[in-house]
């Protein structure tokens, strides 16, 4: 269960909002206000996972809300002008509703809300947190949004500086990851380290050949560091012998 909150200063909107709410079995709606003053206030009061918020609002706009806030929930924004889109998006919202909003186009926002909900709630590595039920796919922020990518897809990832590149079935996504984070979030029975630069699942390998590993057309480097191990690893334990 998810607890929201509503602030806009439309009556209407509000509304409109609330009985979409009413209609969804994970959200629960514990306040509504008219401005981010009354926001600020709610989120005192209670744990608050989702705000749905207008931008054009009296005392403080929705953005300048936005860019003060220390750790804010999850955030749709909710707007008649769609000119505030890019902007709120470089603050890191969810998504993006432009009144009048239809019960399809927020169902759409909400689901990826509780999706990304469920992935922040995973515990870090040696770190306790809540009993939190596996999941065959994560989500990583890819340009303007919020990009699903399924284990089972991916062949291999690259970084690259401050990036990585997940290689999957789709295609390539780049995003502001570690090789360290990727390590730590990845089954290691799965995928395997063979370079300072390279983590490949291992059940997409297609041969090795020397010092390199194919994947489809790609060729991918084993540096001396790793390249026991992934023999070990990889082939010593299904390699059919005499």
């Amino acid at each position: 269960m998810m607890n929201c909150v509503i602030i806009d200063d439309e009556p209407l909107a509000r509304e409109g909002i609330s009985n979409y709410v009413r209609e969804v079995d994970f959200l629960h709606s514990v306040g509504i206000g008219n401005n981010p003053v009354d926001l600020i206030q709610l989120l005192d009061q209670q744990e608050v996972d989702l705000v749905f918020l207008d931008i054009q609002m009296p005392k403080m706009n929705g953005i300048d809300f936005l860019r003060m806030a220390r750790n804010p929930p999850l955030v749709i924004l909710t707007t008649a002008f769609p000119s505030y889109a890019l902007e709120g998006y470089e603050l890191d919202v969810v998504d993006y509703l432009l009144k009048p909003i239809t019960f399809n186009r927020f169902l759409k926002a909400i689901h990826k809300a509780r999706d990304l909900h469920q992935l922040l709630a995973r515990p870090s590595v040696g770190e306790p947190g809540p009993v939190v039920v596996p999941t065959d796919y994560f989500f990583i922020k890819c340009d303007q949004k919020y990009e699903k990518i399924f284990f089972s897809d991916i062949l291999f990832i690259q970084a690259m500086q401050n990036y990585v590149t997940i290689f999957t079935e789709k295609g390539k996504f780049m995003t502001l990851l570690s090789m360290k984070n990727m390590e730590e979030n990845l089954d290691n029975r799965a995928f395997k380290r063979v370079h300072k630069s390279y983590i490949v699942a291992t059940s997409r390998i297609d041969s090795i050949e020397n010092n390199e590993i194919l994947i489809r057309s790609f060729r991918i480097p084993v540096s001396r560091n790793y390249y026991s191990e992934v023999i070990d690893r990889i082939i010593s334990e299904r390699l059919w012998r005499k």
